[in-house]
Parts: structure tokens; C-alpha cells; sequence
């Protein structure tokens, strides 16, 4: 796996650099600003860019656009945004697409080694990665979607752990159950919020909208 890194700390920068390098990934590049990520991403090519949310010069949204330009400029490329803070709004804009191949992580998750890589490996290989403490700090909002409200506690549950990313088989381990279990859960809640038979993943993502934007 190929990894370009964008963050303006140059301890975290270069802390996430040793770690990767440990774990035989290969971190082609590293930069501290928005247009030397976009440059090392043009030049490099890399599977996974890890971007911070905010970058110099005013440390406002320039990570996030750079990762959104150099997903325009790359479709196949796999981007992992850190942030220091639960910014919603950003977490369900992050998978409005329904491409795949996205992640979003509070800092604080680098720390928890195991599974920082996990969520990596999951979005490099296609997938979504949201961070627990984002769909933790949403369940404790109020809800204005009534198909959520006809949701039992176990089927919020599978659907808080389907928008952090796992698969059913994820989540039976999560939870102590068969996939079987999960599965039912899953076209229950399908069913409460009148998503129709159509694609799977698509309605897996069209849930995870729901969950997130109801927060």
C-alpha cells in the first residue's frame, strides 16, 4: 500500500510516517500544507491519502478540499481524513457519494494503533470508515426521521455500527450474534425506512444517510 500523508503537526506527520514505515507500508510522501498534498498525490499516485481537515494557511477547510480535488483528479484514490473534533456535517458529506474508498477519524483513534490500521485497511480495500465517537455523539441527539424512530434499541445499534463501516460479519462479532441475526436486523431496518429491494450496498449507504443526517 502505497501513502501519501497531509498534516501540518510535524510530530503527528512524522509519528504517522514511523508508524506505517513499521507496519511495511510504504509513505511515499508527507506534506504540510493543501497544495504540497495535491502535488505529492499528482506525482506519486499513491492507494491511500491520510489528510488532516485543517491545513495552513488558515487551518480552516483547506484538507478537505484538497482531498475532495484530488479525489476529482484520481477517482481510484482512497482518502483518510483526521480530525481533532466530530464534525458532522463533514462525516455525512464524506459518504453522500456512496463511492467507497473514504474514512473519517478523530485523531485520538492514531493512538488506538490497531484500530487506526483497520479502519486504513478497510478504506484501501474499498470501504468506509466513520469514527465511533461520531456515531456515539449522534445517538444522543434528537431525531426528526420517523422511520429511525421505528427502529428497535438492537436495530440503532446495527445501523450506529453499519455507519462506522463494518461489514455483517463485523458486526455479528461486535455484537456476540450469528450473521444470520445481523442480516434480518438489516432488512428490518431496510424495511422501517422504506428503502426499496433495489442494490444493497446502495441502500446500506442511503441507511447510514438517514442515521447520520437525522443527528
Amino acid at each position: 500500500m502505497r501513502i501519501v500523508i497531509g498534516e501540518d503537526d510535524a510530530l503527528l506527520r512524522e509519528g504517522l510516517a514511523l508508524l506505517l514505515a513499521a507496519e511495511g507500508l510504504d509513505v511515499v510522501a508527507t506534506a504540510a500544507d493543501a497544495d504540497a498534498l495535491l502535488a505529492a498525490v499528482d506525482e506519486h499516485r499513491p492507494d491511500v491519502a491520510i489528510v488532516d481537515v485543517r491545513m495552513p494557511p488558515t487551518h480552516t477547510d483547506e484538507g478537505i478540499r484538497a482531498a475532495v480535488q484530488a479525489r476529482r483528479t484520481h477517482p481510484d484514490l482512497a482518502v483518510l481524513v483526521l480530525s481533532a473534533y466530530v464534525e458532522q456535517a463533514f462525516a455525512t458529506d464524506l459518504l453522500a457519494g456512496g463511492a467507497g474508498r473514504v474514512g473519517y477519524l478523530l485523531k485520538e483513534r492514531v493512538g488506538r494503533v490497531e484500530e487506526f490500521l483497520e479502519a486504513l485497511h478497510r478504506v484501501a480495500a474499498g470501504g468506509t470508515a466513520v469514527d465511533p465517537e461520531v456515531v456515539a455523539q449522534l445517538l444522543t441527539r434528537t431525531r426528526t426521521d420517523a422511520g429511525l424512530d421505528r427502529l428497535s434499541a438492537r436495530e440503532r445499534e446495527v445501523l450506529g455500527l453499519m455507519a462506522e463501516g463494518l461489514g455483517n460479519s463485523a458486526i455479528a462479532a461486535r455484537l456476540v450474534v450469528s450473521d444470520g441475526a445481523v442480516h434480518k436486523h438489516i432488512r428490518s431496518i431496510f424495511a422501517k425506512l422504506d428503502l426499496a429491494p433495489t442494490d444493497e450496498a446502495d441502500r446500506r449507504v442511503s441507511a447510514v444517510l438517514r442515521y447520520l443526517r437525522a443527528g
